[in-house]
C-alpha cells in the first residue's frame, strides 16, 4: 500500500508537470500545454504514455527532479492508425533537453521504427539544459542519428509550438514536414541577444525566427496555422493522407466521388491567350476526390505548387506550374520546394501527378549567380530517380529545359497526356521565329509564325514520336487519371545496387 501511493504521487505530480503556475502561464501565451497538445491531436482516450517516471541524475547546480524530465512520450492513434508522439514540457524547466529528456525522446523513436509507424515531436523547449553539460549535446546527436535513420522509412513530422533554439532546431530540420504556429513558434540557431552582441543588429524572435518568416522566405516551415488547436487538428488531415511506412500498402479512403466524373467546366478554365493567367489551384480542386487537397509550403515559392490528394481514394502527391506566379516559370526555390517533395513520394510509394504549364526557368543573374543550375538538377534528379508511378499532364505550354525536367517521358514519366491546346518546344513561337527569321519581312515572318506554331508547337509532333501518350479533352482529366493509376498500380522498378546517390545538393 505504501508504494501504491507513493507511485500515485508521482503520477499526479508527472501529469502537472511544473505546477499550475507556470500551466497558467502557458495558456495566457495562447498555448496549449504538452498533454493538451497530445489530447487534441489523438484519438480521445488512445493516449498510452510511457516513461512517466523518469527523472534525471544531475547533481550540478541543486537541479530539480520532476518525474517526466519534461518530455511526454507514448503511442495512440490518428483515425485509428497508430503513431508515437513526443510532447516537450515547457512547465518543467523550460522544457530544456537533457540526458534523460533525450532518452526518453530516443525510445519513443526507437520503437516508431521497430512498429514502422509514423512519428510526431511537438517541441516547445528552450534548449540543451545548460546543468547538463556535454551530456545534453550528446542528447541532441543522438535524436539526430535516429531521425536520420528513420528517414524514408517511416513519416516524421515536427510541431513546433514554441521556443527552438541551437542544436534543437536540427532534429525539425532532418524530418519530413516542420509545422509552426503563428506568434508563438520560433527557430533559429543563435537567438536575438546573441545576434545583437555579435553583429550589432536589433532583431525581434518574431523577425529572427518567427512563423511568417520561416513560411515565407527560408523555406524551413511548410505551413502555419494561427493557434495550436488549428495546428493539430491540420496535423490530423495530413496524417490521414500518409502511409505508416515505406513498406505500407497504399493508404486508401473511401470515396463517393466517382473517378470517371467529367468536369465540363475546365474546358474554359485555360485562357485562350496564352500570356493570361489562371490559378492552377482550381484545376486541381476540379479533378481531385471532393476537391480535396492538403498543400504543402503554400507561401513559399509560389510559382509551383505541392500537395497531397486523392484520387478514388488513392493518395497522390501533386507538382503543378502555377501560373499566377512568375508565370509558372522554374526558378531555385519552386526546384528545390518540389524537388524534396518527389522525394518524399517516391521514398513512400506516393504515386506523382505533374499538371504543367512552365514557360522555362526564369531567367536573370540573380538566378545563374545563385545557382539555378544545380538547383534546377536537383527536380530533375529527383524525377527521373523516382521509381513510383509517374503522370504528366501537359495543360498549355512546356518549353525548353523546363519540359524535361517536369515529369517528361524522357526521364521516366510512365503516361504523359496533352490537352488539345497546348504547346511543346523549345521556346514559344514567336521567340523561335525571332531567332530563325532575324533578318526577314514582316510577311515572312508571320507566314513563318502559322508554320511554326502547326509543325513544332502542337502536341501532335511530341505524340507522333511517343513523347505523348495521347492528347486528351480537358473536361476528361480526371478519368484519365484515375485509370492511369488503376494501371499502375502494380508497378514495379528494381534499380541498380548502390551505397546511395549523389544527388547535387
Amino acid at each position: 500500500m505504501k508504494f501504491n501511493k507513493i507511485i500515485e504521487q508521482k503520477r499526479r505530480a508527472s501529469k502537472l508537470g511544473g505546477g499550475q503556475a507556470k500551466i497558467d502561464m502557458q495558456h495566457l501565451k495562447n498555448k496549449l500545454t504538452a498533454r493538451e497538445r497530445i489530447d487534441v491531436l489523438l484519438d480521445p482516450d488512445s493516449f498510452m504514455e510511457i516513461d512517466a517516471f523518469a527523472e534525471h541524475r544531475c547533481t550540478n547546480f541543486e537541479l530539480d527532479k520532476i518525474s517526466g524530465d519534461g518530455v511526454i512520450i507514448g503511442y495512440g492513434t490518428i483515425t485509428g492508425r497508430l503513431v508515437c508522439v513526443f510532447s516537450q514540457d515547457f512547465t518543467v524547466m523550460g522544457g530544456s533537453l537533457g540526458e534523460a529528456h533525450a532518452s526518453k525522446i530516443r525510445k519513443i523513436q526507437d520503437m516508431a521504427l521497430k512498429l514502422k509507424t509514423p512519428i510526431i515531436g511537438i517541441s516547445d523547449s528552450g534548449g540543451a539544459r545548460i546543468q547538463e553539460g556535454v551530456d545534453a549535446l550528446a542528447g541532441y546527436g543522438n535524436i539526430f542519428q535516429r531521425n536520420v535513420d528513420s528517414s524514408g522509412v517511416i513519416p516524421q513530422i515536427s510541431v513546433v509550438m514554441g521556443p527552438c533554439a541551437g542544436g534543437a532546431v536540427y532534429s525539425p530540420a532532418i524530418m519530413d514536414f516542420i509545422f509552426m504556429v503563428d506568434k508563438t513558434s520560433y527557430m533559429y540557431v543563435t537567438g536575438p541577444d546573441v545576434v545583437q552582441a555579435v553583429t550589432h543588429e536589433k532583431i525581434s524572435h518574431e523577425e529572427l525566427g518567427g512563423a511568417k518568416l520561416h513560411s515565407t522566405k527560408s523555406a524551413v516551415c511548410d505551413a502555419r496555422f494561427k493557434n495550436d488547436i488549428d495546428c493539430l487538428q491540420q496535423i490530423r488531415r495530413l496524417m490521414d493522407f500518409l502511409p505508416s511506412s515505406n513498406s505500407s500498402s497504399p493508404v486508401m479512403r473511401e470515396t463517393k466521388d466517382p473517378g470517371d466524373r467529367i468536369e465540363i467546366s475546365l474546358e474554359t478554365l485555360v485562357p485562350e491567350n496564352p500570356n493570361k493567367p489562371y490559378d492552377m489551384k482550381q484545376l486541381i480542386e476540379k479533378i481531385v476526390d471532393e476537391g480535396d487537397f492538403f498543400e504543402i509550403k503554400p507561401e513559399y515559392a509560389k510559382n509551383i505548387i505541392i500537395c497531397f490528394a486523392r484520387f478514388e481514394g488513392r493518395t497522390v502527391g501533386i507538382i503543378a506550374n502555377q501560373p499566377m506566379h512568375l508565370a509558372g516559370c522554374l526558378d531555385i526555390n519552386a526546384s528545390i520546394k518540389a524537388a524534396r517533395f518527389v522525394r518524399f513520394c517516391d521514398a513512400f510509394n506516393i504515386p506523382i501527378l505533374s499538371l504543367v504549364d512552365v514557360p522555362g526557368f526564369l531567367p536573370g543573374t540573380n538566378q545563374e549567380h545563385n545557382g539555378v543550375i544545380r538547383n534546377g538538377a536537383k527536380l530533375l534528379y529527383a524525377y527521373a530517380e523516382a521509381t513510383v508511378p509517374k503522370i504528366t499532364i501537359i495543360l498549355r505550354k512546356s518549353y525548353g529545359g523546363a519540359y524535361i525536367v517536369m515529369g517528361s517521358k524522357h526521364l521516366g514519366a510512365d503516361i504523359n497526356y496533352a490537352w488539345p491546346n497546348s504547346e511543346i518546344a523549345v521556346m514559344g513561337a514567336k521567340g523561335a521565329i525571332s531567332v530563325l527569321y532575324r533578318n526577314k519581312s514582316e510577311k515572312e515572318i508571320e507566314d513563318a509564325l502559322s508554320l511554326y506554331e502547326e509543325k513544332f508547337s502542337s502536341p501532335i509532333a511530341a505524340a507522333s514520336r511517343g513523347y505523348i501518350d495521347d492528347i486528351i479533352r480537358p473536361y476528361n482529366t480526371r478519368d484519365k487519371v484515375c485509370k492511369a493509376l488503376a494501371i499502375l498500380e502494380n508497378k514495379k522498378i528494381q534499380p541498380e545496387w548502390r551505397k546511395h546517390d549523389n544527388l547535387p545538393i
